[in-house]
């Protein structure tokens, strides 16, 4: 048998360009999310996600069950987190221009709002090795940089945690004008919230 189906992509919020998929068909309507990151209330502004007033009618909703765990049972909002990094980082680099520090991002995509956010904020650009993966992204050029001599470094390596350990930084700085760098690092992850004790 042959049926009709509508399909709708829907902004899923999880890295650039994630959708969550709406099948929509005389059978019924199925709801696929994938990985997802929606604050409270975002789905109620999706007016794919209602007819008129009222919600879809959704009969199935298969989801992202990485975080659907009891141990998980607090994930602060995107904001909180925001606001918990932008306050440690301003505090560290307004010490003196040898404060760096490294973003421990192990995924190459997902941190685009923390980057964007937090050079709008401080007005310092965010180290990276390569501008090719963001060059579809042209929202967040402005706010990167290839240039080492900034404060902030999501840059990578493949052996990142010994870099670290030997305060250098992935790029394999370690000083500016001679002058020995302060690193600190903050590893951005929804992980450590399952992995502490209520």
């Amino acid at each position: 048998q042959k049926e009709d189906i509508e399909v709708t992509l829907l902004p899923a919020g999880h890295c650039p360009g994630s959708v969550m998929f709406l099948f929509e068909g005389e059978n019924g309507t199925v709801l696929y999310t994938g990985d997802f990151r929606l604050a409270k209330g975002e789905a109620a502004r999706m007016e794919l996600l209602h007819s008129g007033t009222r919600v879809k009618d959704i009969q199935s909703v298969y989801l992202d069950t990485t975080f659907c765990d009891p141990k998980f049972y607090h994930i602060p909002s995107r904001e909180e987190c925001l606001n918990g990094i932008l306050e440690l980082v301003r505090s560290w680099t307004s010490l003196s221009r040898y404060h760096v520090v490294w973003l421990n991002c192990k995924a190459a995509y997902g941190y685009e709002y923390l980057f964007i956010n937090l050079s709008e904020e401080l007005g310092i650009k965010v180290h990276v090795n390569k501008l090719d993966m963001f060059r579809n992204m042209p929202e967040i050029l402005y706010h990167v940089t290839t240039d080492r001599h900034t404060q902030i470094h999501a840059c990578r390596h493949p052996r990142d945690d010994e870099c670290f350990r030997g305060n250098r930084l992935p790029c394999g700085m370690t000083r500016q004008n001679g002058t020995p760098l302060h690193i600190i690092s903050i590893k951005p992850s929804t992980m450590w919230f399952g992995e502490r004790i209520k």
